[in-house]
């Protein structure tokens, strides 16, 4: 399985295992990681599993698709050119060893 390292903005790190086929945002609240909240469930639609993804591992990723920017556009805190949707990020081998930083505020 996938390992994943979620950052805190105070620069701890929860490293975690994730099935292939689940989602960064699954991941993360299956597994207790603070600062994801998943509001919606994963449909692109509340924006509160906004993460950003270190330039490191951005290009195994998939394109940010029309409805995943929209939603980019409402992030509580700042959209930068590493933000994605933690829901829209599916986890397979070539995500193991991503790491991604949570943002001070969802909500």
């Amino acid at each position: 399985m996938p390992n994943i390292t979620f950052v805190q903005p105070t620069g701890e790190a929860v490293e975690l295992e994730a099935a292939e086929g689940t989602s960064l945002m699954r991941a993360a609240v299956s597994n207790g990681v603070d600062g994801i909240v998943g509001e919606c469930g994963g449909q692109a639609m509340c924006a509160t599993c906004h993460v950003y993804v270190r330039p490191e591992h951005a290009d195994g990723l998939s394109e940010v698709t029309e409805d995943e920017d929209e939603m980019l556009d409402c992030t509580v805190a700042e959209r930068t050119e590493r933000s994605r949707l933690g829901c829209q990020v599916a986890v397979g081998p070539e995500q193991d060893g991503i790491v991604v930083d949570v943002p001070s505020g969802q909500v």
